[in-house]
C-alpha cells in the first residue's frame, strides 16, 4: 500500500546542496532528505578537487569575479557571480565549523595567513581552491551526513525516486504553489505521497545523457525534467561541460582525474611524448576546461588515437602521494604508477551548466519550489563552469535558500490533503529490454551528435531521434508500473530534448557549445531560455 508523509521541507537529493540546506534550517522543522539509491551515490561524494573561495590575503573578490567572468565566455550573470564570490568565505568557514577536515598548509606561513593549503586549477589566477587532499567531496559529504544523522528532525530516506512534483495547479486549486511530490519507494515498489510546505530540488545534473561521463549513475536530470513538467523555465542547457581528463581503461568506470593535477604541474602529452596544449592556448594545461577538452578531442581525431596522456611523474614521489592519494591508489589498481608513468585520459561529460531558472534565493518560477546546486541555473557559470565554483555554488545558494524558507515560513499554511498516486490502470511490464535499448540508444546519439563538437545536421538528427523516443517512452509510462529505470529514462529523454533545442537555437560557438557551422561568436551574447507550455498557468 502506498503511504502519505507530511513535512515542512522536502529535499529531493542528498548531496552537498541538499544536506547544506537541511542543516541550515532550524531543528524545529520536520525535514525529509531523499536519495535515489544509497546516500553516497551522488556526485558530491566523488568530487576530488575542492571548493573555490577568496581565502588568501593575496587574493581578492574582484580577481575571483574576473576569472569567473572570463571563463564563462561572456554569458555569466555578473550579479550572480559577485553574490556567490562575496559569500564564499562565510560558506567555507561554515564548513570548517562543521568539522570538514580540509588539508592544512604544512609550509612555513606568515603570521595571520590562512592555515589551510590552497591549490590552483584551470582558469584561476590565484591559489584559491581549499581541499581535503584529492577526496574533498567525500570529506564534505561524510561530515555533513554525520550532522544530518544527529538531527532528530531530519529523516534521511534512501531508495526513494521522485516521480513528479505536485502543484496546486495540477490539483485544480488556486495559488499555484508546489505542495509535494510523488515518490517511488524502491523497497516496496509503491509510489508514496510526500506533502510539504517547501520542496527543494537538489538532484544534480544530467551528464548521464552522454555515453561517457564522469558522473554516477543517478545524474539523470530528474530535477530539471520535473521542474519543466511542472511549469518552470530552464536556461542554457546547451552548455554541457566535458571534463578533459577521465581515466581511460576498460575496467575503470568513469574515474575522474582531478584538475588539481594540472594545477600542480601535470602536462598533457601525445603517445609519442609530445606536449600539445601550448599549441592551443597560452595558458596551456591551465586553460579553461572547454579549451582543453576540445584540444584533446581534436588531437584524438587528427591522429586516430584512443586517448592522450597526463604526466605528473616529474614531480617528487612523496609530493604526488601526499597531494593525490586517491588518484595514485586508484590508478595503481589498474597497473598505472603515476609517480613513474603518464595516465591515459579522455574527455567525458562532467557538468550541466544550465538548469532550472532561479533567483539569488534559489526560488524557481513556482512558489514553494526551490532548485539548488547543479539542478539550478543561477547565471554563475555562463557558457563554461570554472573549476571548483560548482561546490561553492551549492553551499552559497543552499544557505540562501534556507534563509528564504525561514523568512517565508510564517506566511505559508499547511498544504491541502493530497490525492494518492493512481496505479489502477497500469500493469507490470515484461518488456524491460525496451527500456534498456532506448537508454543505450539515447546516450549513444547524444554522444555522437550533441557532444564536444556539433553541427546543425547532427543536431537535427538527434532531435528527430529523441522525439521518437519521447513518444515511445510516454506510451510505455502510461501503461506500465513505474520503476527507477523508466523514471530516469523518461527524465533523461526530456532533458536531452531540451539540450538539443537549446543547442539548435544558438547560432554561434561560445564556451562549451562549439558548432562547425557557426564557429564565430556573436557580438551580443544572450542566454538560451526555454519556456514550457504550462508556464504562467
Amino acid at each position: 500500500m502506498s503511504r502519505h508523509f507530511q513535512y515542512d521541507a522536502l529535499v529531493i537529493g542528498s548531496g552537498a546542496a541538499g544536506l547544506t540546506l537541511a542543516l541550515n534550517l532550524p531543528a524545529t522543522l520536520r525535514i525529509a532528505v531523499l536519495s535515489k539509491g544509497d546516500l553516497a551515490n551522488g556526485s558530491t561524494y566523488w568530487a576530488q578537487g575542492g571548493v573555490a573561495a577568496v581565502l588568501d590575503n593575496s587574493d581578492t573578490v574582484e580577481s575571483h569575479v574576473a576569472d569567473t567572468l572570463d571563463a564563462g565566455g561572456g554569458l555569466c550573470n555578473e550579479e550572480a557571480v559577485r553574490f556567490t564570490v562575496e559569500h564564499s568565505r562565510e560558506a567555507i568557514h561554515w564548513l570548517i565549523e562543521q568539522g570538514v577536515p580540509f588539508t592544512r598548509d604544512e609550509a612555513d606561513r606568515e603570521a595571520g595567513s590562512f592555515e589551510y593549503h590552497l591549490t590552483r586549477e584551470g582558469g584561476h589566477s590565484h591559489r584559491r581552491i581549499i581541499h581535503a587532499a584529492d577526496a574533498t567531496g567525500a570529506a564534505i559529504f561524510n561530515t555533513l551526513l554525520s550532522h544530518a544523522h544527529d538531527r532528530s528532525n531530519i529523516d534521511l530516506l534512501q531508495q526513494r525516486v521522485a516521480v513528479d512534483l505536485i502543484t496546486e495547479r495540477k490539483l485544480g486549486l488556486p495559488g499555484g504553489r508546489c505542495v509535494g511530490a510523488y515518490v517511488l519507494d524502491r523497497t516496496t515498489g509503491e509510489v508514496d505521497t510526500f506533502q510539504a510546505k517547501f520542496v527543494i530540488l537538489a538532484t544534480g545534473g544530467a551528464a548521464k545523457v552522454y555515453l561517457y561521463t564522469s558522473n554516477p549513475d543517478g545524474a539523470c536530470g530528474d530535477g530539471i525534467a520535473m521542474a519543466w513538467r511542472a511549469g518552470c523555465r530552464v536556461g542554457n542547457l546547451e552548455f554541457n561541460q566535458f571534463h578533459p581528463t577521465c581515466l581511460y581503461h576498460p575496467k575503470a568506470k568513469s574515474f575522474l582525474i582531478t584538475e588539481a593535477l594540472r594545477g600542480e604541474g601535470a602536462v598533457l602529452k601525445l603517445p609519442n611524448g609530445e606536449r600539445f596544449m601550448p599549441r592551443f592556448d597560452s595558458r596551456a594545461e591551465l586553460a579553461p576546461r572547454d579549451i582543453v577538452a576540445r584540444a584533446i578531442d581534436h588531437e584524438m581525431k587528427r591522429l586516430g588515437i584512443d586517448c592522450v596522456f597526463l604526466d605528473i611523474s616529474h614531480k617528487p614521489t612523496a609530493f604526488i602521494k601526499h597531494h593525490f592519494p586517491t588518484v595514485y591508489e586508484r590508478c595503481l589498481e589498474f597497473g598505472i604508477d603515476i609517480t613513474k608513468e603518464a595516465i591515459p585520459v579522455v574527455p567525458a561529460a562532467h557538468y550541466t551548466c544550465g538548469g532550472v531558472l532561479v533567483d539569488q534565493a534559489g526560488r524557481t518560477d513556482i512558489p514553494g519550489l526551490y532548485a539548488i546546486g547543479e539542478t539550478s541555473f543561477t547565471g554563475l557559470h555562463g557558457a563554461n563552469r570554472m573549476a571548483s565554483n560548482s561546490l561553492l555554488e551549492c553551499f552559497v545558494y543552499a544557505r540562501a535558500a534556507a534563509q528564504d524558507i525561514l523568512a517565508e515560513l510564517p506566511s505559508v499554511g499547511s498544504p491541502p490533503l493530497l490525492p494518492t498516486w493512481d496505479a489502477s490502470q497500469v500493469t507490470d511490464s515484461d518488456e524491460d529490454v525496451i527500456i534498456a535499448h532506448n537508454w543505450d540508444e539515447l546516450r549513444r546519439f547524444m554522444w555522437d551528435y550533441v557532444g564536444i563538437v556539433r553541427t546543425t545536421k547532427r543536431l537535427v538528427r538527434a532531435q528527430h531521434r529523441v522525439r521518437l523516443l519521447l513518444a515511445e517512452i510516454d506510451e510505455f509510462y502510461s501503461n506500465y508500473k513505474v520503476s527507477r529505470d523508466l523514471i530516469e529514462l523518461r527524465n533523461l529523454a526530456m532533458v536531452a530534448d531540451l539540450m538539443i533545442r537549446s543547442a539548435m537555437s544558438r547560432k554561434e560557438s561560445r564556451g562549451l557549445h562549439f558548432t562547425l557551422d557557426f564557429p564565430e561568436q556573436r557580438p551580443d551574447p544572450i542566454d538560451t531560455i526555454l519556456v514550457p507550455p504550462t508556464y504562467g498557468d
